[in-house]
């Protein structure tokens, strides 16, 4: 029997682009979940360039409803995927938090978890597919679906980005053990030819690259503005969740309001947050991570409050050390944080707070610990031999000199055990190991920048039109790139079809 492979597609459209290359070269039975707007829906209704055996739009199957969500029935569903529901909504940014023109109620989100459990229950027992390919679920459903696929026996083949330069990884994990570690044959790097390689991919000005060119001119803002206004299907908000308080005057003055408080905020920041810090001090160094990203909501979903983790932080270092706290450069897409949570970080004793601006890597090379939440800062520390704790699932808390926090009780012991930690070029030469031979050459902020700027006006507004031909084009136009993501693919398929016959 051939496999059955079902792709998750959305507006980020490299998971239909790979369907596109993957079907000319291995055989398998195709299904997909579309999970888009109104708009570019209309294209996947009617596309015959990728066969799918059954496409299923995530969106028809979410409706209003004024009724009581039947509870009895997700406490069977959480026992019998062995899921927590509740962690999934709360950490949902379109649910909680983060949402500036909607509020849900607690029915709303249950109605809407009842539905999305029952609609994704029908497509896995008709399908039974034996793979899904998706991109690194950002929000809860994408997550959900994900996780039901594990409980299942379906094989996740999630693309990740590495912390290696241009580097991805097609994994349904993004962990590696101690224990696997250790049967990793290693280069026998030292120190220094270890640092010379973390220059040689600092993932950081990769990063830094990617949102410059992103950065979008004032032609591309008026650009999609103009798009917005004139072409915008405003039944979204009728139609999508998602889009619920959303329409085009909300929009544009919520725009507004962004714009101006983002600047508001930036001042408060060039003028209040240190810009000197005594370097030859004692200090921990905790890193704060991008808020409203998959980064925290999904791998670290129980400390999502970075101001309480460094309350727990400061709280637990030895008495002669102090504790450097510094904003990331990239909170910025967010519109930086409020004056009040500032203000809340830098009135915490013996806590300084220091500008995005400041070089890491100077607080990395100096600190005597690093802690994040979930990031590659921990990842750096190790370079220069410094130890350092982590509170979310990474690949690198493999490493001996990193700590995966289980609670917060737990942060006085073991930030006196990691002080005294002697760190060793040993492992993290297999680490790097491991991801060379686990990753391949895909640059993903690359491609994501490509399919911007050819089908989204101004790089910006998804819900639009996208025209056949200019998909063909498109594809015709980066065969070798998605051919070779296709063939690393396949290999992964045959690995896996490997092991589970073995």
């Amino acid at each position: 029997m051939k496999p059955k492979i079902i792709f998750w597609l959305n507006a980020f459209l490299l998971q239909y682009c790979l369907a596109y290359s993957l079907q000319k070269k291995y055989d398998a039975d195709f299904y997909a979940v579309v999970d888009i707007t109104n708009n570019p829906k209309k294209f996947f209704q009617s596309q015959q360039l990728v066969k799918f055996e059954k496409t299923w739009f995530y969106h028809d199957s979410i409706n209003k409803m004024n009724k009581k969500p039947d509870t009895s029935y997700l406490k069977q569903f959480e026992q019998k995927y062995n899921v927590n529901l509740w962690k999934l909504a709360i950490n949902e940014r379109i649910f909680y938090r983060f949402n500036r023109l909607h509020k849900f109620s607690t029915n709303d989100i249950l109605l809407i978890l009842e539905q999305e459990c029952k609609f994704f229950e029908k497509i896995l027992d008709e399908t039974k597919p034996d793979f899904l390919i998706s991109f690194d679920p950002p929000f809860h459903h994408q997550q959900l679906f994900y996780e039901m696929c594990r409980s299942n026996g379906v094989k996740p083949l999630i693309l990740y980005i590495m912390p290696v330069g241009d580097r991805s990884l097609i994994s349904d994990g993004y962990n590696i053990s101690l224990k696997e570690l250790d049967n990793v044959k290693g280069k026998n790097l030292n120190f220094e030819e270890l640092q010379n390689y973390r220059k040689s991919f600092d993932y950081n000005k990769v990063t830094k690259k990617f949102l410059q060119e992103k950065h979008y001119s004032k032609f591309s803002q008026i650009k999609a503005i103009r798009e917005f206004i004139l072409h915008s299907n405003s039944k979204n908000s009728e139609t999508h969740y998602t889009y619920f308080g959303r329409n085009k005057f909300s929009v544009l003055l919520d725009a507004i309001k962004f714009s101006l408080r983002t600047k508001y905020r930036n001042n408060f920041i060039n003028k209040n947050l240190e810009m000197h810090p005594d370097l030859d001090s004692h200090y921990v160094y905790f890193g704060l991570a991008v808020d409203e990203e998959t980064n925290i909501l999904q791998y670290a979903p129980f400390y999502t409050n970075q101001i309480e983790a460094i309350r727990h932080i400061a709280k637990s270092i030895p008495i002669n050390h102090k504790l450097f706290v510094k904003e990331h450069p990239h909170q910025e897409i967010r519109g930086w944080r409020s004056i009040s949570e500032y203000t809340e970080i830098m009135n915490i004793p013996n806590v300084t707070l220091l500008h995005p601006s400041f070089s890491a890597e100077k607080l990395v090379q100096n600190c005597s610990l690093a802690i994040t939440v979930r990031g590659n800062t921990c990842l750096d520390a190790a370079f220069y031999k410094k130890p350092s704790i982590v509170f979310g699932d990474t690949s690198w808390s493999a490493l001996p000199s990193v700590h995966k926090v289980s609670s917060p009780e737990e942060l006085p012991s073991v930030i006196r055990d990691s002080l005294q930690k002697q760190v060793e070029s040993f492992y993290l030469d297999k680490y790097i190991s491991w991801m060379e031979q686990n990753s391949f050459s895909f640059n993903v902020s690359d491609y994501e920048l490509k399919e911007a700027n050819w089908f989204y006006p101004g790089g910006i507004l998804v819900d639009v039109d996208i025209p056949i031909p200019k998909m063909k084009s498109f594809l015709e136009k980066n065969k070798s790139l998605l051919d070779n993501l296709a063939s690393e693919y396949i290999k992964k398929i045959e690995i896996t079809n490997e092991k589970q016959h073995t």
